[in-house]
């Protein structure tokens, strides 16, 4: 009978335990707000729950990407507006230095407007970001892209196009070379540089010995110049439209992931409360019972 009676109490204190173990995780599912509350607890739905989350990180990550991607290019696109605004005002003292009736002074005048333009213009080709990295020197982003020189500015970067990953199967340029921004070949035989040098040269020289052809050349140059920036320009624009998109259907899939996490993962409040109510009743009316039945003296007696 002792036997019995130890059984009794090993059956009872189990079961109560198990009822108290029910409602303490029904009272964290609902302190949380969370069905699964380690993976034991529906371990297909937990899996597919890790799945849709490392795929929300990722999503995440290339969310920030884009961001990284829009300073660079709106930075670049900013510094381009502003060599175009310069070299315009460039080719307006071309056009003034083509007068006829100006004296060596005027002319001199004009040449070193020039020179602090040419300094503007080198200062803008060697434009920093927030971190210190120059825009325009490839992937050397630590290397100063352009030193002056006395026949224009010499290039330092390398041809690297850094990209970077704005979506599943996307990467983005985030800026270009200096080279192929102020010294492309298209459509000039020399670049921005050595052009408004030798434009100085031939607005000092006493006289304005071979000033008409060096206005022409110079005039030509920069109108290619000009519409080399500006193409370059236009493609930081159509890709800075494409990360607009790209984070639009970012945010979309963001919604989703988070969707499919709740209906794997949330609570049904409802649902829990209930449960939650009929545990404490069920685990008082175990206690009550435990406490009569053990006191019973029959119970004593036996034991």
């Amino acid at each position: 009978m002792r036997i019995s009676t130890s059984n009794f109490y090993s059956t009872a204190i189990g079961k109560i335990t198990d009822l108290q173990g029910s409602l303490a995780k029904t009272q964290e599912q609902l302190s949380t707000n969370r069905r699964l509350l380690t993976p034991s607890d529906d371990p297909v739905a937990a899996s597919r729950a890790l799945e849709i989350s490392q795929s929300q990180a990722v999503n995440t990550a290339l969310t920030t990407n884009r961001q990284n991607a829009r300073d660079s290019l709106n930075l670049a696109s900013g510094t381009l507006g502003s060599v175009t605004l310069l070299l315009q005002h460039v080719k307006s003292e071309v056009v003034q230095a083509g007068n006829a009736g100006l004296a060596d002074s005027d002319r001199s005048a004009i040449a070193t407007s020039l020179s602090s333009e040419l300094d503007q213009l080198v200062g803008l080709a060697n434009t920093q970001d927030a971190t210190g990295q120059y825009l325009f020197s490839g992937y050397s982003t630590t290397t100063q892209p352009f030193t002056k020189t006395a026949t224009g500015a010499a290039y330092n970067g390398d041809q690297g196009q850094r990209l970077l990953q704005v979506g599943q199967q996307r990467q983005i340029a985030v800026s270009d070379t200096g080279q192929n921004i102020f010294q492309s070949d298209t459509g000039a035989p020399e670049d921005i540089f050595k052009t408004m040098t030798d434009l100085i040269t031939a607005l000092q020289t006493p006289g304005g010995a071979g000033l008409s052809d060096a206005l022409a050349t110079a005039n030509d140059n920069i109108d290619a110049a000009l519409d080399n920036v500006s193409m370059v320009n236009t493609a930081f624009g159509s890709s800075l439209q494409e990360l607009d998109s790209l984070d639009s259907a970012g945010s979309d899939l963001d919604v989703q992931y988070q969707a499919s996490l709740s209906s794997l993962q949330d609570l049904d409040y409802a649902k829990a409360v209930s449960d939650l109510t009929q545990q404490q009743i069920t685990l008082q009316a175990a206690q009550q019972s435990f406490v009569k039945i053990s006191g019973l003296s029959l119970f004593n007696f036996l034991s």
